[in-house]
């Protein structure tokens, strides 16, 4: 009677090349994720802090950009609320070689339909320069997509509505109800 080897003339047993398959593909694992959460973290952008207060800042989040003209010029430092007038006080960086007219504009959009928001500043006309702290004061926040849409719904189904009344109206009559 002849006893064949488990290995089957192999060096490795079919659990033991399992386990270092699970274990190679658990550490290739463990090292994206690594990257991934290394990638994410922002450098800071070097510039002096201004603020802003918005009424909405839906899908604006820290680290979120600020741009001008089309390009990154800063981004977002800090959110709030202001306990006093109860709008949502943002903090970005601006590049120290930009300096903003006082009368400058901060608003909130995004990058596409569904993509992320980013502060796109406005610069204004004015002499006087903002300083490091300061404020820009003219602002617009965020459009709400959820919002515009149940607008339009509701405008539409009025519309629909009140049709329907003038219809029912005029085919009864001008002295019916």
């Amino acid at each position: 009677m002849t006893t064949t080897s488990r290995t089957g003339g192999r060096p490795f047993s079919r659990s033991t090349a399992e386990l270092l398959t699970g274990i190679a593909t658990l550490a290739a694992l463990g090292i994206f994720l690594i990257l991934a959460v290394i990638g994410t973290d922002r450098k800071s952008t070097p510039g002096y802090q201004l603020k802003a207060d918005f009424t909405h800042i839906d899908g604006l989040d820290v680290g979120s950009d600020v741009r001008m003209a089309g390009i990154t010029v800063g981004q977002v430092v800090s959110e709030t609320v202001d306990p006093k007038t109860f709008k949502a006080q943002v903090v970005f960086t601006v590049r120290p070689d930009l300096h903003l007219p006082v009368d400058s504009a901060a608003i909130i959009t995004s990058d596409s339909l569904l993509g992320g928001k980013y502060i796109a500043l406005s610069p204004g006309g004015d002499t006087k320069m903002l300083s490091p702290g300061g404020s820009v004061t003219e602002t617009q926040g965020s459009i709400s997509l959820e919002q515009l849409l149940s607008r339009f719904i509701f405008s539409v189904t009025d519309t629909l509505t009140s049709q329907n009344a003038e219809k029912a109206k005029a085919e009864n009559g001008p002295g019916s109800p």
